[in-house]
């Protein structure tokens, strides 16, 4: 049997990927592999805008709904798992559609990223240190360190200013230095950015929020917190979740909550553009387009 070329469906949040991943998948005869990081999570399906079953056409979906909120979400770990079956697909002839925004993660995908070894000693320190002196502290002292890490990582991921420090200081390096070079994508992967105008998406952005509270988010986050979600690391972070937390514990009230979610999830999809505008592989197609399935296959077909 030929082994098909996959396609990989990416950029920011609320472009309207999940969508046409299913037309693409359904077109080819293909499955569908979440790239979501936070949709790997069982019961975190309104906050992370997961395509509900009964919406998924009977394809087979792969990488969803692979961890409880107590475990911790790790690009290695997804990695290892992802190219697994994504082999098996090929092996299959089955055209695998990747789908999500997860920056770090598509990277890791495509890119064959060799993760720099942990040291369970040094990572205990800089969380005790986190934990002692705050993800401020330690923000500073990894902007004395590593300007540049300082600078693409956000000031409030404590668990990702330590994993730049632990690097630092395990390799001498700079954290950018463990990223891999960009080459050919792994598969000759087919890679599709979507994206509108920010106007538009912003206006999604704030329809997609409003939509989840009214579908039930709050007692989602409370159905999650009785499995555990508090005691998560990565889990509980998750924008929505997060913001829903601080709700249920009384710091601020809904229309705050839903202001915070949609600012948190604007803020991320400058940081996803960014990211992705970078690669030169994307080719890029307009969500909502009336011809966008036609575009992508011809776009596929051309590239393949």
């Amino acid at each position: 049997m030929t082994r098909p070329t996959p396609v990989a469906v990416i950029g920011p949040t609320a472009t309207g990927k999940s969508a046409l991943a299913l037309d693409l998948a359904e077109h080819l005869g293909g499955h569908i592999v979440n790239i979501d990081a936070m949709q790997q999570y069982r019961g975190m399906d309104i906050g992370t805008a997961k395509t509900p079953v009964a919406e998924r056409r009977g394809i087979p979906h792969h990488r969803l709904d692979v961890l409880d909120v107590t475990e911790t979400a790790t690009v290695a770990a997804y990695q290892d798992a992802a190219v697994r079956e994504i082999e098996e697909l090929l092996e299959q002839s089955v055209v695998p559609v990747v789908v999500g925004g997860s920056m770090m993660y598509v990277q890791a995908l495509l890119d064959r990223w060799q993760f720099p070894a942990t040291d369970a000693a040094v990572r205990a320190e800089l969380e005790a240190r986190l934990a002692a002196e705050g993800v401020a502290a330690l923000h500073r002292a990894l902007a004395e360190s590593d300007p540049a890490a300082a600078t693409s990582i956000l000031p409030t991921d404590g668990r990702r200013i330590v994993r730049a420090l632990e690097v630092g200081r395990l390799t001498g390096k700079p954290f950018a230095a463990s990223a891999p070079t960009i080459g050919e994508p792994r598969w000759d992967t087919v890679i599709l950015g979507i994206d509108r105008d920010t106007d538009e998406l912003d206006a999604r952005i704030a329809a997609r929020t409003d939509a989840m509270f009214a579908e039930g988010l709050v007692a989602e986050v409370e159905t999650l917190v009785g499995q555990g979600l508090r005691e998560g690391v990565t889990a509980p972070r998750a924008i929505g979740y997060a913001q829903v937390l601080q709700l249920l514990d009384g710091e601020i009230d809904e229309a705050a909550a839903r202001e915070a979610t949609f600012v948190g999830t604007r803020r991320y999809v400058r940081r996803q553009r960014s990211w992705f505008g970078r690669d030169p592989r994307v080719h890029w197609l307009r969500g909502g387009a009336s011809d966008l399935l036609d575009a992508a296959l011809r776009t596929r077909g051309e590239h393949r």
